[in-house]
C-alpha cells in the first residue's frame, strides 16, 4: 500500500508529464529525417544513432535497412545533430534550420574509422558541416554551401555566385554581374557542373564566353548541398583552369506536399514538391520564376531603369525515382531573357548609369535550357557507378542600331549597326564510379564525353561607308572526352594521401594532355590539419575564339585561331584549417599559379585572353597564337563564428599579385588585380517572445582594391569618333578602392504547419560611387565615367507551407 507522500510524488509525476506535454504541443514541431550512407561506397548503414543535441528527453532514431531515419516532433528553430555508429568518425551537423512550413530531410555520409577497434574515435568537428565538402577528395581551396547561406547573407540575393563573393580568394566588385573571379583568373577559367553534368553558363543575360550574368537561373529553394572549389581541384573536374562550382539540386520531398511562395529581387516564384503516389518513394520538385521588374513594368511601376527593363523567367526541377535496382533521376533548368538597351529613350543629362549606351540601340536575346537524366546504383557492397546523360542549349541574338542625333540632340535617322546569332547544343555522358577495396584504400574513377554543335554568325555595318566586317559565320562540331582515377590512401586516422591522373582530348585540334594530381592532409590534432594539392589544369579554347575570321580582301577571309592549344595552369596550394572550438574555425591557406600557354596576338602587343570573359560582348580578336604567360600568387585568412546562440560571423581577407604577359613580353597587372580583397559578415538572430517568432539583422561588408585600367587616348577617340584606348599602356591607371554595405533585416514567423519569411535588403546603404568604366562620348566630346549602383532596397516575401 502507497504512502500518502509516494501517492503525492506520482502525482507531481502526472502533472509534470501533463505539463510537459501540453508546451510540446504548445510549441510549433517539424520532422526532421534523410538517409546515411558510407562516404566512398554510398552503401546505407544499418543502425546509425542520429540525435538532436540538447533535447530532454533525447529526441533520436536510427536508421533502417535503407539506412533511413526519422526523428518526429522536433521543435522549430535552430538545432545540431549528432551521428554515431560504430566504426565511423562522429559527425556533428550544426544550425540545421527547423521551419513549421518544410520537413528537414538531411542525406549524409560517413567516413569509415581505420581503428576499428573503437566504436567512435571523434575528430573534433573534422566532419561539421560548414567545413566538409560533399567531395571527400577535395582537401584543399574547397568549401560546401548550402541553401541557407545564399538567404542568409546580406547582398546575396539568393545567388549562389554572389554568396561565393564572400569566400577568400574571390573577387566581386561588379555590381551588375556576377561573374566569378577566382585569385586573379579570368571568370572563363570556371567550370560550371549541374547534377555531374558539365553546362553552360547558367545566369539570365549570360553571353557567350562567358560565365556569369546579371541574375542566376539557379533557383535556391532548389539547391542541396554543393561545392565550390578555388585551386588544385580533384582529377573528376576537368577542362577548368580557375574554379570550380559542382551545383547539387535536392530530391523533394516524397512523403508529403509541400509549396512555397516568394517575391524578391530576382522575380515572383512559385513552388511545390511532393510524392507521386502515398506509399511511393518517388518525389518531384519545381519552382518557376518571372522578373519582378518585369511584372512592375506592366503594371506601370517605375524602378528607375527608364525603358529598359530586363524580362526573364525559368524553371528549375528534379524528378527523384528510387527503386530496389538503384535510382533514376530527371532533372532540368530552362530559362530566356531580354532587355531592350534604348539609348534612343535616354535622359542625356544623367547618362552614368549601366544600362548601354546613349549611341545605340541594342536589342540582346537570351535563351538556355538544360536537361539530364542519371541513374545511381550500388554495383556492390564495395562500389558505387552513377551515369548521367544530358543536353544542353544556348540560343542568343543581339541587333544594334546606330543613332543619329541633330543639334537639339534629337533622333532623326537609325542605321543598323551590328548582328550576331550564336547557337549552341551539346550532348554529355558522365560515368562515375567509386570502390572501397577497405577502410584504407579508395579508387574514384570515370569518363566524360561532351558532342558540341555550333553555329556562330557576328557582323558588323558601316553605313557611312556601305561596307560591313564578318566578325564571324561558322557552323560546326566537335568534341571533347575526359578521363580521370583517383587513389586515395589513408595511412592513419590522421594522414591521407590522394593521387590522382586526369586526361583529355579535344577533337578541333585532335590534341591530348595528361594532368597529374596530388594531395596530402595531416590532421596535426583533433581540430587541426595541415594540407597540401597539387594540380596541373588544362582548358581548351572556346570555338567561337578558333573560328573568329580575317578579312583579306571584300570576299575573302581566312581562319587564323584554329591551331590554338590549351591554356595550362599549375595550381600549389598550402592549407591550415584550425577549429578552434565548436563554434569557431580558422583558416589560411597560401598558393602560387603558373598559366601558359595563354593566347596572345602573333605581332608584339599587350593583348592576353587572361583578360577577356567579364563582359557582354565576345573578343573578336584574330592571329593568335599560345605565347602567353601569367602568375597568381597570394594568401587568404578565413576567420568565422559559425550560428551559435543567435550569432554569426564571417571574415575573409586575401592579399594577392596577378600578372601577365602578352606578345610585348612585357609583364602587367591583369584585369582582375585588384590586390586586395576584404569581407566581414555579421549577423544576430533574436526570439521575439516565444520560439515561433525571430527578427534577424545581417550586415556585409566589402572593401576591394581598385581595378588597373587602360587609359583613354582622347586624340584617337575624338578623331573616330568612339573610344580608343593606349594599348602600349594598357592596365596600368589605378581605379579608386571598391567598398559597399549592405544591410539586410528579416522577420521569420513560424505557424503550426506554415511559414512567414519577410525581409529587407538595404543594397550600398552609404550609397558609394564605385566607378564602373569610363568611355568617350562623341556628343559631348568627353571622357565618360559610369558608376555602379547606388543604394537600392530590395524586399523580399517568402510563404511555405
Amino acid at each position: 500500500m502507497k504512502t500518502k507522500n509516494q501517492i503525492n510524488q506520482i502525482m507531481m509525476s502526472l502533472f509534470m508529464v501533463l505539463i510537459t506535454s501540453l508546451i510540446t504541443q504548445a510549441q510549433t514541431t517539424q520532422t526532421i529525417r534523410g538517409r546515411v550512407v558510407d562516404e566512398v561506397s554510398k552503401t546505407p548503414l544499418i543502425g546509425v544513432n542520429i540525435t538532436v543535441a540538447g533535447t530532454d528527453p533525447i529526441q533520436g532514431s536510427a536508421t533502417d535497412l535503407e539506412g533511413n531515419f526519422r526523428i518526429e516532433q522536433v521543435v522549430v528553430g535552430r538545432q545540431t545533430i549528432k551521428v554515431t555508429y560504430i566504426g565511423y568518425e562522429e559527425q556533428t551537423i550544426p544550425n540545421v534550420v527547423v521551419t513549421a512550413g518544410k520537413e528537414v530531410i538531411l542525406n549524409l555520409s560517413l567516413i569509415e574509422n581505420i581503428n576499428q577497434l573503437n566504436e567512435v574515435v571523434v575528430v573534433a568537428n573534422s566532419r561539421d558541416d560548414k567545413t566538409a565538402t560533399n567531395n571527400d577528395l577535395a582537401i584543399v581551396s574547397a568549401r560546401s554551401f548550402n541553401v541557407d547561406d545564399t538567404k542568409r547573407y546580406a547582398g546575396a540575393l539568393g545567388d549562389p555566385s554572389r554568396m561565393a563573393a564572400n569566400f577568400a580568394g574571390v573577387i566581386g566588385g561588379d555590381d551588375s554581374r556576377n561573374d566569378i573571379v577566382v585569385r586573379g583568373n579570368s571568370p572563363t577559367g570556371m567550370l560550371w557542373q549541374l547534377e555531374g553534368l558539365n553546362i553552360p553558363n547558367p545566369n539570365h543575360f549570360g553571353s557567350l564566353n562567358s560565365t556569369g550574368g546579371p541574375v542566376s537561373m539557379l533557383n535556391n529553394n532548389n539547391l542541396d548541398k554543393s561545392d565550390f572549389m578555388t585551386s588544385a581541384f580533384p582529377a573528376q573536374y576537368g577542362n577548368a583552369v580557375a574554379g570550380v562550382f559542382d551545383i547539387r539540386l535536392r530530391d523533394g520531398n516524397n512523403q508529403k506536399s509541400e509549396f512555397v511562395g516568394q517575391i524578391g529581387f530576382n522575380g515572383f516564384e512559385v513552388g511545390a514538391e511532393g510524392s507521386f503516389s502515398k506509399n511511393g518513394k518517388g518525389s518531384y520538385i519545381a519552382n518557376y520564376r518571372y522578373s519582378t521588374l518585369g511584372i512592375f513594368n506592366a503594371l506601370g511601376i517605375e524602378f528607375g531603369t527608364g525603358s529598359n527593363v530586363p524580362l526573364y523567367q525559368d524553371l528549375n526541377f528534379k524528378i527523384s525515382l528510387p527503386s530496389k535496382n538503384g535510382k533514376w533521376s530527371i532533372f532540368g533548368l530552362v530559362g530566356n531573357s531580354s532587355i531592350d538597351l534604348l539609348g534612343s529613350e535616354a535622359d542625356l543629362e544623367s547618362s552614368t548609369d549601366l544600362y548601354g549606351s546613349e549611341n545605340q540601340d541594342g536589342f540582346p536575346r537570351y535563351k538556355t535550357g538544360i536537361a539530364g537524366v542519371s541513374y545511381e546504383k550500388n554495383l556492390t557492397k564495395k562500389t558505387f557507378m552513377k551515369l548521367t546523360a544530358g543536353v544542353s542549349a544556348t540560343d542568343e541574338t543581339f541587333t544594334g542600331d546606330s543613332l543619329v542625333r541633330d543639334s537639339n540632340d534629337e533622333v532623326v535617322a537609325r542605321y543598323r549597326q551590328s548582328e550576331a546569332a550564336f547557337n549552341t547544343t551539346k550532348a554529355s555522358l558522365v560515368g562515375l564510379f567509386r570502390t572501397k577495396f577497405n577502410s584504407k584504400n579508395s579508387l574514384s574513377y570515370g569518363v566524360n564525353a561532351d558532342l558540341l554543335s555550333f553555329d556562330f554568325y557576328n557582323r558588323d555595318i558601316f553605313a557611312n561607308v556601305g561596307r560591313d566586317s564578318v566578325r564571324i559565320n561558322v557552323e560546326d562540331a566537335t568534341s571533347l572526352y575526359q578521363g580521370f582515377a583517383t587513389w586515395r590512401h589513408r595511412f592513419s586516422n590522421k594522414l591521407s594521401f590522394n593521387a590522382g591522373i586526369h586526361t583529355q582530348y579535344y577533337a578541333l585540334n585532335k590534341q591530348t594532355v595528361a594532368e597529374p594530381r596530388l594531395g596530402i592532409q595531416y590532421m596535426i590534432s583533433g581540430n587541426q590539419s595541415l594540407s597540401i594539392g597539387y594540380g596541373i589544369h588544362n582548358q581548351v579554347q572556346s570555338p567561337y575564339t578558333s573560328y573568329v575570321q580575317t578579312k583579306i580582301s571584300d570576299n575573302q577571309y581566312v581562319l587564323t585561331n584554329t591551331d590554338l592549344k590549351f591554356t595550362t595552369s599549375q595550381h600549389s596550394v598550402i592549407t591550415y584549417d584550425w577549429n578552434m572550438g565548436e563554434n569557431f574555425r580558422l583558416k589560411a591557406e597560401g598558393y602560387y599559379q603558373q598559366l601558359s600557354h595563354v593566347p596572345v596576338e602573333q605581332s608584339s602587343s599587350s593583348f592576353s585572353a587572361i583578360n577577356t570573359g567579364s563582359s557582354f560582348i565576345p573578343v573578336d580578336q584574330d592571329s593568335l597564337v599560345n605565347a602567353g604567360t601569367g602568375t597568381n600568387y597570394g594568401f587568404e585568412l578565413t576567420l568565422e563564428r559559425f550560428f551559435n546562440k543567435g550569432f554569426y560571423f564571417l571574415i575573409t581577407t586575401s592579399v594577392f599579385q596577378s600578372k601577365y604577359e602578352g606578345s610585348d613580353k612585357i609583364e602587367r597587372n591583369t584585369a582582375y588585380n585588384t590586390q586586395y580583397v576584404g569581407n566581414g559578415l555579421f549577423g544576430k538572430e533574436f526570439a521575439l517572445g516565444s520560439k515561433q517568432k525571430f527578427f534577424s539583422i545581417n550586415l556585409k561588408v566589402t572593401t576591394i582594391g581598385g581595378k588597373y585600367l587602360t587609359p583613354i587616348d582622347f586624340d584617337a577617340s575624338q578623331q573616330y569618333g568612339s573610344t580608343i584606348y593606349k594599348e602600349n599602356e594598357a592596365f596600368t591607371e589605378k581605379q579608386d578602392p571598391y567598398f559597399r554595405a549592405d544591410l539586410k533585416i528579416a522577420y521569420r514567423k513560424e505557424y503550426k504547419k506554415s511559414t512567414l519569411e519577410i525581409a529587407l535588403d538595404l543594397q550600398n546603404v552609404t550609397n558609394n560611387q564605385n566607378i564602373f568604366s569610363q568611355s568617350y562620348n562623341p556628343r559631348t566630346n568627353t571622357i565618360v565615367t559610369q558608376y555602379q549602383q547606388g543604394f537600392f532596397p530590395v524586399p523580399f516575401v517568402r510563404f511555405t507551407f
